[in-house]
C-alpha cells in the first residue's frame, strides 16, 4: 500500500495468493492484443501477465490504490491526535501546501516524534488493509515482524 503509481495497478491473484503489479501500457497492450514477441523478455513476461489479469480478470482483486491510501489526511489526522498545542499548531503549517511531506517529516525529527508518526501511519495501513479484506471477502492473518539489531 505504500508504494502505488500512477501508471500501475496492483492486484491480488486470489487464486496463487500472489501481489502482482501491470503498468496501464501493458494493461492497454493486452486489451489490444498486441504481438510482442519483438519485446525484450522482462517486457515480455510483463505483457504475460497483463493478459492474464485482461483474459482472467474475475481472479483478480485490486489492491487499494494511493486514493483509497490518502496519505495527506493520515499526516492531518496525525497532526490533530498531537496533545501539544504548539506542535500540533506547527505540524498542521508544515502539511500546507506544496513540500507538505518534506516539511511533516522535517518537523516530525525536530520534535522528536518519528516512532509515534510511524506507528500511527502502520495502525492507519492495518485499519485500511483490514477493511479492504473484510470488502473482498478475504481472510487475513496480521504478522508483527521485529527488526532486531544486537
Amino acid at each position: 500500500m505504500e508504494i502505488q503509481f500512477d501508471e500501475s495497478r496492483t492486484f491480488l491473484n486470489v487464486e496463487m495468493g500472489e501481489i502482482i503489479s501491470v503498468t496501464s501500457d501493458e494493461l492497454r497492450a493486452a486489451e489490444d492484443d498486441e504481438p510482442f514477441d519483438h519485446l525484450p523478455e522482462w517486457q515480455q513476461e510483463d505483457r504475460k501477465v497483463a493478459i492474464d489479469v485482461f483474459e482472467n480478470f474475475e481472479n483478480y482483486i485490486e489492491l487499494p490504490t494511493k486514493y483509497d491510501v490518502n496519505e495527506y489526511e493520515i499526516m492531518e489526522e496525525f497532526c490533530l491526535s498531537i496533545s501539544v498545542q504548539g506542535k500540533q499548531d506547527a505540524l498542521l503549517k508544515a502539511i500546507k501546501g506544496k513540500g507538505a511531506s518534506r516539511r511533516f517529516k522535517d518537523k516530525i525529527i525536530e520534535f522528536e516524534i518519528e516512532n509515534q508518526w510511524y506507528s500511527f501511519r502502520n495502525e492507519k495501513f492495518k485499519e485500511i488493509a483490514i477493511e479492504w479484506c473484510q470488502d473482498n471477502n478475504l481472510i487475513y492473518v496480521w504478522v508483527i515482524l521485529f527488526n532486531l539489531r544486537y
